[in-house]
This record gives C-alpha cells, structure tokens and sequence, in this order.
C-alpha cells in the first residue's frame, strides 16, 4: 500500500486552522514541521527522545515558516481513497490527485478571505505504507491539568490516579481537534472552572471535540451550545459526551461560522450566556470579538485562547475597541488568554 502526500508551505500560526479546514475536504490529521521548539512537558507527554539542536545546526524550516503534510492512501490506478465528513456511514469515494490538489487550493483561496495563511503552495509525492492515521494514538497518554485527570479509552486509571485526581474527563479527539493537551485548552479551563456556577449558559465557539462545553458541564453549568466549522465534530462530542454521562439535552451542537453566517446567528441565539469561550488563533478572533457582544448577557464573561504572545497586543485591542472591561491576562509557555467582561 502507498500513500499520497500533499505538502502546504505556510506559517506557524495557521497550522491549526489549516488543519481543521482541510478535514472539510477528507484530509485528516496532519505532519507539522516547524521551529516551534518541544517543551520538557511535551518530550514527557509524547514518550520522546528530542533533543535540543546544536547551535551550528541549521533547520531545513525556515524561521517562520511551517510544512503541513496529509497523506491518503493510494490504488493501482493512481486514485485516492477519501471519506468526506458529510459521509456519516464511513463511505470512502475517490478522487485524481490532481481533484484533490485542486480542493486543497480552492480551501486555501478561501482562508485567505480571513487569515493569513502565509505562502500557501502545495507540493504532491507518494511515500510508502504508515498507518498516518492512527500511529498519533501511540503519543496520547493520560494527563492532568491540575487535579483533572484526562484520559483516553485505550487507558486505565491506576490506583493512584483514583486518589489523586478530583474530576475524570475521559476524551477521544478522533478526527476533531482538541484533547486538553494544549497550553491554551489549559488556559480555557482554569478560567472557566473559576467563573462556570450552577446557573452558567454557556457558547463554545470552535468546540472541537467538546472538551470545553463538557468540562464545563461537569462544572456545574446549566447548558452548553457548540458551534464550530468542521462537521467531524458532531460524532466527537456526541462520544466524548456519551463517554463522560453527559445527557443530550444538556449540550447543542451547531456547524457554521458564527462571524459572518446570520441562520448560526440567530440559531444561538442573542443576550443568551453567562460565558462565552473561544480557543482559536488571534487572527480569528479579532473579527469574532464584536459579534460575540450580541451574544453575551449583559455581566457576560468572555473568555479567549489560542494567542500566540506576539498578538496578545492585537487581541486585547479586539477586547477594548468591543467594550468590553478585561479582567485577566494569563500567560502559559508561548501562549495568552485574555478573560474579558460585558458591562
């Protein structure tokens, strides 16, 4: 078996969005090549060895810059398998490599509209038989943040972890993003666990797979609603969900873009909640910011992640220029929250 592989040259900050953009088109998971250094935290959660460059060494990535490579499996006849997320029953079609580069471009044409994306040119080879999909499960091992136990299905908790942790989220990402893993889930979850109470509506703008809403459910919060681009995240909250005794009518689920789409609008709803979290890169929310007052209660908290440090300053303008009283900046290795409220 071979595998195709599209390659997209593009910058540090756009890695996410990228990757969560292209799983519209039936690429799933990604390998990142970039300068972004591994911290002792990482080496430790991925069971690596990674060691430091030597000064002489110079990266094949320029500074930067970032590589995204997706990998899809390829036939005799020189044609792909793809199983687009519309397809709920799993059903694989196929597709030229040249269709697919050409969904790549036209999804990239797109982003372009509302980040930057950087150089965006795309490079296709074929490489030999790796599991791409499933070999990323071998890194993910269980966790904590603080005295939250996360843990994945192919885990057991030890009699350690019985007593020492305070609250259990057992989370499968799938193929949508989010494990709780990451500096700025991290960042969302200690504010809200300071700001969620009994009474909390809550909007998870780019929900993933749920792993804000559904701790924030186990919080204590009254109701959740979902929003997000990416159509795998409906099976990956509706399990991870399942799998924490989260019931259905307690988390909603909605797929669109909240910024500028009026039926996502007017379906969650305005002066509705408590809290909103948004944990995506700065340069989506910026234009996200204004359109969130609509949707917060007066008193309403906003809380936002997924800011890299050098656009704190950008983001905490978005903040001010909204009207919003911001309440507290947090810091967490190269990343930033900014916690806000509505007056």
């Amino acid at each position: 078996m071979k595998w195709m592989r599209f390659r997209i040259r593009t910058n540090e900050e756009s890695e996410d969005i990228i990757v969560a953009a292209m799983e519209d088109i039936g690429l799933y998971g990604a390998q990142i090549e970039d300068n972004v250094p591994l911290t002792a935290a990482d080496k430790e959660q991925m069971f690596i060895d990674a060691p430091e460059l030597e000064p002489d060494e110079v990266s094949l990535v320029e500074k930067g810059a970032a590589y995204l490579s997706f990998f899809l499996e390829i036939d005799d006849d020189n044609m792909l398998f793809v199983t687009l997320p519309e397809d709920e029953e799993g059903k694989i079609t196929k597709c030229t490599p040249e269709e697919m580069t050409e969904n790549i471009r036209q999804k990239l044409s797109e982003m372009r509209s509302y980040a930057d994306i950087g150089d965006g040119s795309i490079s296709v080879d074929v490489t030999e038989d790796i599991d791409w999909i499933n070999n990323w499960k071998q890194y993910f091992h269980k966790f904590y943040i603080d005295d939250i136990l996360v843990i994945p299905s192919w885990e057991k908790e030890s009699t350690e972890d019985e007593d020492k942790a305070k609250m259990v989220l057992h989370i499968d990402p799938g193929t949508a993003f989010g494990t709780g893993m990451h500096e700025t889930t991290q960042l969302c979850i200690r504010m809200l666990k300071k700001y969620v109470t009994k009474d909390t509506e809550l909007l998870d703008v780019g929900t993933g797979s749920g792993v804000l809403s559904i701790l924030s459910l186990m919080f204590g919060a009254k109701h959740a609603v979902g929003t997000d681009l990416d159509k795998c995240a409906v099976p990956a909250v509706k399990e991870n969900m399942e799998n924490n005794g989260i019931s259905a009518d307690k988390f909603e689920m909605m797929i669109g873009n909240i910024i500028d789409d009026k039926e996502v609008q007017d379906r969650v709803g305005f002066d509705r909640y408590d809290i909103v979290v948004a944990n995506i890169l700065a340069n989506v929310l910026v234009p996200l910011t204004p359109v969130i007052m609509s949707h917060l209660k007066s008193g309403g908290i906003y809380i936002t992640s997924g800011i890299i440090d050098t656009k704190e300053k950008e983001v905490k303008k978005a903040h001010l220029d909204a009207g919003l009283e911001i309440l507290e900046i947090h810091h967490q290795g190269d990343w930033v929250s900014i916690t806000s409220r509505k007056n």
